[in-house]
């Protein structure tokens, strides 16, 4: 029999913020992360906007001399690994470290190390790369340094399957928790690619809005004149833990992650199956492993990045999995206000589906202005809606044809 894991601890880096309620609450209201860059000169790019994480500094998290060996999307990671271990009121030092671990994910790993080291290798000759290069820009360096902070000697772990990246290591995870390799595992994803590396490159390949006078407006899912996605930066973490592990140490649960289902398109590198083939599949495998069928769903969290091709690729296998209950369910992408932060923004919208779920309450999807007939379901437009259910899924797909598919609910027999 699987273990059954429930989510005790919640951590998050956005564009809205990096404390869990503040950002919860700016969702909920509506508002946009979505500003001019400010990280670097964009003036002479054909794309000005970005989702950056505002004032950022990892101050009561890390010491300053060590923030220099860490890429941006390291500290993002830990950030958001410590705040959530902290939101779980876990005490790793009376743990066994060997039955601890983490899992993150991340699409692209330190890009603007890449970026700093390549510029120094150019300018100043290889004498002067440095040193800290390689630890600093690998993709499981997050992963290692949240085992590292906490002593979690147990599986350690980085997932990379691009934009589906935390929802696969969330999975993984979960998958890790019921076979009974480890009691607690630390879980999500991170990402810094608002660079100028990161943004050229995805605005060469026309994927990105380019809405520059009116940033708030630019991301807008499932909108007939949506024209792309808004690049974006952060992070989240869950604390995964063992039910009876989490209730003998009484633990304030969240709800339990019931189901992961993982599929491939085996189509093409970049562009989705236009049916959402495999997107569906991912969907059922994770409703199977819950144990749920479609009309048990009360909320989805899309993917829903704000490109032609994705948004309507993503209703028609949600129709293709819910039938006709498909517009009678809640659906939302909150990369409306956040941006799409590749390899994080599956445990980024994870985590906010855990709170639409306690709080009983749908996060809107903002500047739907427009409807599309090619995405017609209900995707709780521009404003938020109070209502209670009992499961929720949320949904990652990603570049390679990646997906995934995670079902939470809320804690019954226990």
């Amino acid at each position: 029999m699987k273990r059954r894991v429930v989510v005790t601890g919640l951590g998050i880096v956005s564009p809205l913020g990096v404390k869990l309620e503040e950002v919860w609450s700016r969702v909920v209201n509506g508002e946009s992360g979505i500003r001019p860059i400010s990280l670097f000169d964009a003036s002479a790019y054909s794309v000005r906007i970005a989702g950056e994480v505002p004032n950022w500094s990892t101050d009561g998290y890390v010491a300053p001399k060590d923030v220099k060996r860490l890429d941006r999307f390291v500290q993002f990671g830990l950030v958001a690994g410590i705040d959530a271990v902290r939101d779980s009121g876990i005490d790793f030092s009376k743990e066994d470290p060997y039955r601890c671990g983490a899992c993150v994910g991340t699409g692209i790993g330190g890009l603007l190390e890449i970026e700093i080291q390549h510029r120094r290798l150019l300018e100043k000759g290889p004498e002067r790369v440095s040193a800290f290069t390689i630890p600093k820009l690998m993709p499981n360096a997050a992963s290692g340094h949240i085992s590292i902070e906490f002593g979690l000697r147990g599986p350690s772990q980085a997932v990379a399957t691009a934009c589906a990246s935390a929802s696969t290591a969330i999975g993984d995870a979960l998958r890790v928790v019921q076979r009974g390799e480890a009691d607690v595992i630390v879980a999500g994803g991170t990402e810094a690619a608002v660079t100028t590396l990161g943004l050229s490159a995805f605005a060469a390949m026309k994927a990105l809005s380019e809405r520059n006078d009116n940033p708030a407006a630019a991301s807008r899912p499932f909108d007939a004149d949506r024209d792309g996605f808004v690049l974006a930066e952060g992070a989240a973490c869950l604390v995964l833990e063992e039910l009876e592990h989490a209730k003998q140490r009484g633990a304030r649960i969240y709800c339990e992650l019931l189901g992961y289902g993982a599929t491939s398109d085996a189509s093409h590198i970049t562009q989705p199956d236009k049916e959402g083939t495999g997107a569906a599949e991912a969907m059922r495998r994770a409703m199977r492993d819950a144990q749920v069928g479609p009309t048990d769903i009360g909320y989805i969290n899309a993917h829903g990045t704000s490109t032609p091709l994705g948004d309507q690729a993503e209703t028609q296998a949600l129709k293709n999995v819910f039938g006709e209950f498909a517009r009678q369910v809640s659906i939302s992408s909150t990369k409306s206000q956040l941006g799409h932060s590749l390899g994080a923004s599956g445990a980024i919208e994870l985590v906010l589906t855990t709170l639409a779920l306690c709080r009983g309450v749908i996060p809107p999807t903002i500047n739907y202005t427009t409807p599309d007939p090619a995405c017609d379901l209900d995707y709780t437009p521009n404003v938020a809606r109070e209502r209670k259910f009992a499961h929720a899924m949320s949904n990652s797909f990603g570049f390679g044809g990646h997906n995934a598919s995670l079902v939470i609910g809320v804690l019954k027999d226990a």
